[in-house]
């Protein structure tokens, strides 16, 4: 019996892949949105050999599955259309897909911020009630946090309806319905946040190891893999203590969790990301950061990396890349200081410099005690601004003034600033406020400001007489009121470089992954 099985297994493995039938992800199903203008990718899986022919919009592909079994077909671009059509696979089975739409196709992805609901937005039953609008179409991948690259997930398109609209990502959603409306086409939501996740978690563990730059973050994870057995009964204690003590706070984690969660390098983007890759898609939408804050410094070089490498695996090129800074939070301080939360803003606004991408930024937008503002809907359209702007050619301001040069002329530093728009402003009516100054001694104290120019800020103080470096908005929750005549904020900048809290520990001290 077993060399009969043995013998079925073999032949089996040498002749490729057996399937009972030809078989799409879910990110093929009913409902789904395909991108306009440019050729459009359609995947799945069937016996391997195996001729499959895909139609769909009066285009006929066809192609063959791998050894693997795996098989792609590529249509021609495609014209947005609102008519819901049928797309059809044929294999050694049929699969029919219903009321399929073409327009433009985004993905949403990030942590908690992302993944926040319109019911948990401001304005949720107003929200609720004028969610009518059936040619956006949502998809969320469930979290799953692995080591190996997974090929599918569960998962289904919904049509946006009042009844439907309360799990969409409120960021996504906002964002798509800007565009909507000033696109008139359908729009497609891809929504894969993971709240709490680290970025480390979104790039494959091998790419990490490639930079000497992660390898603290790697080892500490290394070690938590060896130890997984002695951990978890460690844990267990704590677990017990716990109880006995009235179960008082938050229980201490699993270690076994935590090898499934969304700090593990690589687990997410094997999990949540490496099921859609390839779906032919506009561009993507981004709200991190609060995860990796403690690792500020290291996210200058994480983030271009982690946006870099799902280009490549993406093969559209170097498609529109937009992200959300961090917003303020956390009390306000009496005095400047340092600030790690500025400095992984600062890492982000650094990001900028990758081909086409934008910032959104919005610290004006936060909420001092809690890390998630109800506020999605200008957040959302700070983000559409730059897709409006940069993809879709409306004549519009979509970047927030942003630090160019300065000037020490005296005791006085003259700051100017790129892509002011209509020009500098504040928001009330009092002269600007949360600029900072300094001398040789390193000590910032605040700043009196007067905007000179429509792109030029005067900065001083009474206390240095001999000025060298000035910052803006350099704080966890900073007071501040800058902004261009659009109403974009001023982005949040430093003229030196004295003192960064996050740089990393030298090789051999020891550090802790966030959790």
């Amino acid at each position: 019996m077993k060399k009969t099985l043995f013998a079925v297994l073999s032949l089996v493995a040498g002749s490729g892949f057996a399937f009972a039938e030809v078989k799409l992800p879910a990110i093929f199903t009913d409902h789904m949105v395909l991108q306009r203008s440019r050729p459009v990718n359609i995947w799945g899986w069937d016996n391997a050999g195996q001729d499959v022919t895909v139609q769909f919009a009066g285009q006929s592909v066809v192609a063959k599955a791998g050894t693997d079994g795996k098989w792609m077909a590529k249509l021609q671009p495609l014209e947005a259309s609102a008519v819901a059509r049928q797309l059809k696979v044929e294999g050694s089975s049929s699969v029919l897909i219903q009321d399929v739409l073409v327009g433009e196709v985004w993905l949403c992805s990030g942590q908690s911020n992302m993944e926040w609901s319109v019911t948990s937005a401001d304005d949720p039953d107003l929200e609720t009630l004028t969610a009518k609008y059936p040619l956006i179409r949502h998809i969320t991948v469930p979290k799953v946090g692995i080591q190996q690259p997974q090929k599918d997930f569960v998962g289904k398109w919904d049509v946006c309806t009042p009844e439907t609209i309360g799990q969409f990502s409120a960021v996504g959603y906002f964002f798509g319905r800007t565009l909507h409306q000033a696109l008139g086409v359908p729009i497609g939501l891809i929504d894969n946040a993971w709240g709490g996740s680290a970025a480390e978690a979104w790039v494959p563990r091998g790419v990490l190891a490639a930079d000497p730059d992660f390898k603290s973050y790697l080892d500490d994870w290394s070690a938590r893999e060896k130890n997984l057995e002695a951990n978890t009964e460690a844990w267990l204690k704590a677990l017990e203590q716990w109880r006995d003590g009235g179960a008082q706070g938050r229980a201490p984690q699993s270690p076994v969790d935590q090898m499934k969660g969304n700090a593990r390098p690589g687990n997410l983007y094997n999990g949540c990301l490496h099921p859609i890759i390839g779906y032919t898609l506009q561009g993507a939408i981004w709200y991190q950061g609060e995860s990796n804050a403690a690792r500020a410094y290291n996210y200058r070089k994480l983030f271009p990396l982690m946006i870099t490498h799902w280009r490549k695996e993406w093969a559209q090129g170097d498609f529109p890349f937009y992200w959300v800074q961090l917003a303020d939070f956390k009390e306000e301080q009496p005095q400047p200081g340092d600030s790690a939360w500025a400095e992984l803003q600062e890492a982000q606004t650094l990001t900028l410099k990758l081909p086409n991408t934008g910032q959104a930024v919005i610290n004006d937008l936060g909420e001092a005690h809690d890390i998630h503002p109800k506020d999605k809907q200008n957040v959302a359209k700070r983000l559409a601004r730059h897709a409006l702007a940069k993809v879709y050619g409306f004549k519009i301001v979509a970047e927030s003034p942003r630090y160019l040069s300065h000037e020490v002329q005296g005791s006085k530093v003259v700051v100017t600033v790129q892509q002011p728009g209509g020009g500098l402003d504040t928001f009330d009516v009092r002269e600007p406020k949360g600029f900072a100054i300094a001398g040789s001694d390193h000590k910032f104290v605040w700043a009196e400001a007067k905007i000179v120019a429509p792109n030029k800020i005067e900065v001083w103080s009474s206390s240095v007489t001999q000025p060298l470096a000035v910052r803006y908005a350099w704080a966890d929750n900073p007071v501040c009121n800058v902004q261009n005549a659009e109403g974009l904020p001023l982005t949040p900048f430093r003229t030196d470089d004295w003192n960064t809290t996050t740089l990393p520990a030298p090789a051999g001290a020891a550090t802790t992954a966030a959790r």
